[in-house]
């Protein structure tokens, strides 16, 4: 008999989290975070991480569980998943899997693909721009650049290290054992309302003092490591480095992120259109 698991996808800013509670609240759950950054500890407000008092009772998963120093990869995420999964289910409580992090659910739902580390090429490719690293991709897989963010340079890398062992990137097959079944909620603002959301958590994340904890964040693990953390991180490291002012913060951000749920609102179309006929969907 397979597990059923509540899916809560969507682009930044758009309610997953506290929608995340309700349904746990409403029907006996447990949250197992879906988010690449919201697993490292004191990223809080540049993630929108949810607070103690916003859990509501609610047991949290996969949150605050990595120094920022240290790496989290898909794989890590579908074998921490996959065994929360099996914990919850067997608490007689409903596994919620919400987060924006849309790899880490293709990678849980539909399969990693194989590849091997290759350190001569690895070298190589860390001497290039994001700017160069996103054009190989695009030269050598269109399909899986569509899918990138063209300035995520570990994904980026890691797609030409598969491309060269495997001439692309393979689709995802099926996880072996991993058999779920699987009930969607996706949420889907229009591209006008998503703007004006990301305005008003930037103000107060900014508010909150977003600034300071990029400062913190900085200091411990330096400026290579920050950049790689996000574009809260990325943007407002940049100004505490004195390449950008404090005014461009707001609108540069406002734009940028803006950009990343568009990409995010691409991945949801699909989404639905694969999951509609399959499972139960709710369009929220």
């Amino acid at each position: 008999m397979s597990t059923t698991i509540l899916c809560i996808a969507g682009p930044t800013a758009s309610g997953k989290s506290a929608r995340a509670v309700e349904e746990a609240l409403a029907r006996n759950g447990e949250v197992i975070s879906v988010d690449s950054r919201q697993v490292y500890c004191g990223l809080d407000i540049g993630t929108e991480k949810t607070t103690l008092e916003e859990m509501r009772g609610v047991p949290h998963h996969l949150i605050d569980i990595r120094d920022p120093k240290e790496t989290y990869s898909a794989g890590d995420f579908v074998h921490d998943a996959t065994q929360l999964i099996a914990e919850v289910s067997a608490r007689g409580r409903l596994p919620i899997l919400g987060g924006g992090t849309h790899f880490y659910f293709d990678a849980l739902l539909k399969g990693l693909p194989e590849s091997s580390a290759n350190p001569e090429l690895r070298a190589q490719l860390e001497k290039l721009s994001d700017e160069e690293l996103f054009k190989k991709v695009q030269e050598t897989d269109a399909r899986r650049a569509a899918e990138l963010d063209s300035k995520n340079r570990r994904r980026l890398i890691r797609a030409l290290e598969i491309i060269d062992a495997k001439g692309k990137v393979p689709e995802r097959a099926p996880l072996r054992g991993a058999r779920y079944q699987t009930e969607w909620i996706i949420i889907n603002p229009s591209a006008d309302e998503l703007r004006k959301r990301i305005e008003v958590r930037l103000e107060s994340a900014f508010a909150r003092g977003l600034i300071d904890e990029v400062r913190r964040v900085r200091d411990h693990v330096g400026d290579a490591r920050l950049n790689e953390l996000g574009l809260e991180y990325k943007v407002v490291g940049e100004y505490l480095r004195e390449e950008r002012t404090r005014e461009s913060l707001m609108p540069t951000l406002t734009a940028k992120l803006s950009q990343y749920a568009r990409r995010q609102r691409a991945w949801l179309r699909k989404l639905r259109s694969e999951q509609v006929t399959k499972n139960r969907v709710e369009l929220a």
